[in-house]
């Protein structure tokens, strides 16, 4: 039998985008707040407990100071990333890197509003090590086109565009940082639940053989919380959804922001359409209040103060590692309704019971992390964003 590749299966997706339309949205209706989108009021899980018979969804962990071993280290406990990228693959990895444009004058990795460049680099070479063919490493943000070479270490000895160009020359195969708006031969629409009908995401992601999303653990005034799900708003086409704001671009413009479950169905529905294969969660210098970013009145959150040392998270199950950060963040994890709607919609496992820990113990991380204050319209009138 002849297995789909992942390029094959969005051309399938997209050939049965009339019916998912016709079916699954209703002019420019909204979906209703739902009582989860407060996160001081815990709610009731709205599943079962799992059964004996449900399979166990690992996530690993690995504490410590150094982002690239620890990177390493969690990956080889889910038993190596060969798991995931075999011979020959061309491998997307999508960073948050909402805040990169302004690099050059804003210490985004520094503040937390970004993904640090030790793990995606460490992610990169695990995969070429691993035979991938190619490596994309890119995001959308906020502007068309930005500066890569502002991805530096923490420590500023180097940056994506030199790690980049290193492991291309090391491994014969290319590795390319690429801004989506600029760089994406094609846009390639699959199927929304919602008003939109189809969301157009960046063929440099639809086509890859495997996509792996790395955020960094962040709280949003818009969502409750982006990690590796809410991190492939990045993929969109800012042409087709974007906005000018005076200073960026924006695609709350187009994207509705009425509830977090409006918000959250736009990105699941890319997250159902792209079939992500890894997520690895920033658990380093992170962001907490009302973020995503320092201008939204988020706070930054260095974990060595929160918890003595820096995490890495790491689960081919994005739900499981995005259910464990909300955990490990002190959030409900019922209350998240990405996840409560994540679930419903058969995309991972967000169950506590349903999740082994790997490598750690689920109470000797928890830390405190301010929630955000929600910005959403409480009539659930569509509202669209200024901050993404």
């Amino acid at each position: 039998m002849h297995e789909l590749s992942r390029r094959e299966f969005v051309h399938l997706t997209a050939a049965a985008l009339g019916g998912v339309a016709a079916g699954g949205c209703s002019g420019g209706a909204t979906t209703p707040i739902d009582p989860g989108d407060d996160p001081s009021n815990p709610v009731p899980p709205p599943w079962d407990p799992p059964g004996p018979d449900d399979p166990i969804v690992p996530v690993s962990a690995a504490r410590g100071s150094d982002l690239a071993a620890l990177t390493r280290q969690a990956l080889d406990r889910l038993g190596g990333i060969g798991e995931v990228v075999h011979q020959d693959e061309t491998v997307f990895i999508k960073p948050n890197m909402v805040t990169l444009p302004w690099g050059s004058t804003r210490d985004c990795f520094g503040n937390g509003e970004c993904t640090k460049p030790e793990i995606v680099v460490a992610v990169a070479e695990q995969c070429l090590e691993a035979g991938a063919a190619e490596v994309l490493i890119g995001d959308g943000s906020q502007m068309r086109s930005f500066d890569w070479s502002w991805a530096a270490t923490l420590d500023g000895s180097t940056n994506l565009v030199q790690e980049a160009a290193r492991l291309t020359t090391q491994f014969g195969k290319p590795v390319s940082v690429v801004s989506l708006e600029a760089d994406s031969p094609s846009w390639v629409h699959v199927p929304s639940r919602t008003y939109l009908g189809t969301i157009a995401v960046s063929s440099l992601v639809a086509q890859a053989d495997r996509v792996i999303s790395i955020p960094v653990a962040k709280t949003h005034s818009w969502a409750q919380l982006t990690l590796a799900l809410k991190n492939f708003v990045g993929v969109t086409s800012l042409d087709e959804y974007g906005v000018w704001t005076g200073s960026s671009w924006d695609r709350g413009g187009e994207f509705d922001h009425s509830s977090p479950r409006a918000i959250a169905q736009i990105y699941l529905d890319v997250v159902a359409g792209v079939q992500p294969d890894l997520a690895v969660v920033d658990f380093s210098i992170g962001v907490e209040g009302s973020g995503p970013t320092m201008g939204s009145g988020g706070r930054t959150v260095d974990m060595r103060g929160r918890l003595g040392s820096w995490l890495v998270l790491a689960s081919t199950d994005l739900v499981a590692a995005d259910a464990t950060a909300a955990r490990i963040m002190s959030h409900d994890v019922p209350s998240q309704t990405q996840l409560v709607i994540a679930y419903e919609m058969g995309l991972g496992e967000p169950r506590e019971g349903a999740i082994e820990l790997v490598g750690e113990q689920l109470e000797a991380l928890r830390v405190g992390w301010q929630p955000a204050v929600l910005r959403n319209n409480p009539s659930g009138a569509p509202v669209h964003a200024t901050n993404r």
